[in-house]
């Protein structure tokens, strides 16, 4: 039998746009009492808006927002039942030798410092509560190689140890790990990375944020003796050529 997400209450990272607006949309439609975190406070403020959540400004790399954050959620509703690590990106693509000390810094943060101080203090909370779900959204760049990725594909293979490492920690209190690995996605991660977008053809075949919205909802609404630890999706249009 599904799990009932009704009053359920989750923290989306980087729920502004992409992939992030998609889950919180869909576990909005569930019921779920959804808070949006991000940097740009417009954006957070005109999603929150538009999908009938709550917001707040937050940098996934700082332990006193992080803090802000759990003080915020827990003194509003009590408790947390799903927090999804999606913030994350690739920053700039490039070759490890034309990166700059301080690009591989920004990187490893953002993609894998971020989510270990988030998972630290939902760990603590459904840990006390005995009950919880923490889904972190990593990349199909943790299992392959492709040339200038090699920091994002470092960060995001941390990022799942992390919820391998979390899981076995956790599983006898009750609270779910997941690694949701997509790969190419209709979001504004190619852009964002100095790289040329999809065309429209293509974009359309990606997987949509919605989409990948509807699968958080499938992971979390699993009875609660049960645990999906690794997903993996991929668009048909992507070809796979790894090392």
């Amino acid at each position: 039998m599904k799990t009932d997400l009704s009053g359920k209450v989750a923290i989306v990272t980087g729920g502004s746009k992409g992939y992030g607006s998609g889950i919180a949309q869909s576990l909005q439609r569930k019921g779920v009492r959804v808070w949006i975190t991000g940097r740009e406070e417009s954006a957070l403020a005109a999603t929150a808006g538009r999908l009938g959540v709550s917001w707040l400004q937050a940098d996934v790399i700082s332990p006193t927002d992080w803090d802000r954050v759990f003080d915020r959620v827990m003194g509003e509703a009590g408790r947390l039942d799903i927090l999804v690590n999606n913030a994350g990106g690739a920053l700039r693509i490039a070759p490890l030798a034309e990166l700059a000390d301080d690009e591989v810094h920004q990187s490893i943060a953002v993609n894998l410092t971020g989510p270990i101080l988030g998972c630290r203090r939902a760990a603590r909370v459904m840990g006390q509560q005995g009950s919880g779900t923490i889904i972190n959204v990593s990349s199909a760049c943790q299992e392959q190689a492709w040339p200038g990725w090699s920091v994002y594909s470092a960060a995001k293979a941390g990022l799942a140890q992390l919820s391998n490492c979390l899981y076995t920690e956790l599983r006898e209190k009750g609270v779910r790990v997941t690694t949701l690995i997509p790969s190419w996605g209709a979001t504004e991660f190619l852009e964002a990375a100095n790289l040329s977008p999809f065309d429209a053809e293509t974009s359309a075949k990606c997987i949509q944020p919605q989409e990948l919205g509807d699968l958080v909802v499938t992971i979390c609404e699993l009875p609660p003796h049960l645990e999906m630890q690794d997903v993996r999706l991929w668009p048909l249009v992507q070809k796979v050529e790894p090392l």
